[in-house]
This record gives C-alpha cells, structure tokens and sequence, in this order.
C-alpha cells in the first residue's frame, strides 16, 4: 500500500512540476491570431516620453507626409495599439467603409490610434478628395503613393490593416469587416 502511494505522489509531483515548465513557457509567446498581449520590456518603460528611440518599436519609425501635406512621425503613435488602414481613393471597398472606419476611430479615440494610409495611384488630388467627401481629417490620412508605408507592412492591396498592440508588435494583417476590425480593436483598448 504504502509502495502504491508513493508511486502515486511520485506520478503527481511530476505532472505538477511538467505544468509548470508548460506554463512558463506558453507565456512567453505572442499567439500568432486573434488579439495578442505583448511581454516587450519597452512596455515596462512606458513612463519615458513616446519620442525616445528607447521605447518607439520599429514598426512606428517612420516619417512620411499626411494628404494635407504635413509631416507625420509614426513614433507619435508609440505607447497605444494602433490600425493603419490602407486605402485607395479609387478603391470602391474602402469608400464604403471610410464613414464607418471613421465612426470607429471616434469611439475608440484615446484608446487606439487608427491611421489612414492612402496610395496605389490615388494621386494627390484623389486623396484630398477622398479625405474631404468621406470626412476623415479627424484622424491622420498618410500620403504614400510611392508605397514606403505599404512596403514596410508588406501590404499587398488596398482594404487592408495592419493592427499594432501598444508595445507595436504586429498582432494582424489582413483584411477585416468593420465589425471584425471592431472586435479586435475592442480588444486591444
């Protein structure tokens, strides 16, 4: 009996000591879909102004032009989970979701940033255009016809997102329904 309840300690303690070592390591890793939390040590330092390379990822060092023809530094974004959606003027998807695009980046406001990142041949003119009919200067609208923006992403059309967590780790890339993006930024706020 005795030899029974050893064995059984023995198989117990061995289990218990094998979760252990599965858990610490499944919390290391960043899930590959859905949203994701992030173990950067840049979060730990958040106290530092968002402008410091210290804690700006790589992913928001960047500087391009707004449609309005002012700079835009993505390091500014740094600290909150963000969306860029890239978008085409011409693109008949993103005109029917630029109102609610923009509705939602009003609800999330302070929460997550959201960045338009026009191109694919819109033209100065279109992205102007597209900005003022679809009232989206509430929020920023990159000017990337040459497709620095889209390159780095490796984005390969139009309608697409890219969502940061707030340590800037890509958490997805991908097209998305508006309440499918809503979800994951929910989630992310």
């Amino acid at each position: 009996m005795r030899s029974k309840v050893s064995a059984m300690l023995r198989t117990r303690l061995a289990l218990t000591i094998g979760a252990v070592f599965l858990t610490a390591a499944c919390a290391t890793e960043v899930p590959s879909s859905g949203p994701a939390t992030s173990v950067s040590v840049a979060t730990s330092q958040s106290s530092l102004p968002p402008t410091s390379s210290s804690v700006v990822p790589e992913t928001l060092r960047f500087t391009v032009s707004t449609v309005d023809g002012q700079s835009f530094d993505a390091a500014s974004l740094a600290g909150k989970p963000v969306a860029f959606w890239f978008w085409a003027a011409w693109c008949p998807t993103c005109k029917g979701d630029a109102a609610k695009v923009r509705l939602l980046q009003q609800q999330l406001a302070g929460k997550v940033n959201v960045v338009g990142v026009a191109g694919l041949g819109s033209g100065a003119d279109g992205m102007r255009k597209f900005v003022t009919d679809y009232q989206l200067s509430g929020f920023p609208q990159l000017a990337d016809d040459t497709g620095t923006v889209w390159k780095k992403f490796e984005v390969p059309s139009q309608h697409y997102y890219v969502i940061l967590d707030s340590a800037g780790a890509i958490v997805h890339r991908g097209r998305l329904s508006i309440s499918e993006l809503q979800q994951r930024l929910s989630g992310l706020a």
